[in-house]
């Protein structure tokens, strides 16, 4: 199976095998002092580095490695 990333350099939809995907968290603190968490998928395409943002349904569900 493979994931779909965009790839901005040549403007097109690529797919990456889930070997070379991995998952990461964004956390910040906003003004107000809450915490913002945004879940990504991390791929390696010709290497290059792409990032797609999903949902924590979709980040649970990946069985990829947390980097």
């Amino acid at each position: 199976m493979s994931i779909s990333f965009y790839d901005v350099k040549t403007r097109e939809s690529v797919d990456v095998p889930d070997g070379d995907v991995s998952k990461t968290k964004y956390e910040r603190t906003t003004k107000d002092g809450k915490v913002q968490v945004r879940y990504a998928l991390r791929g390696s395409y010709q290497g290059r580095n792409l990032t797609k943002f999903v949902s924590q349904a979709t980040w649970d569900t990946f069985s990829g490695p947390v980097v």
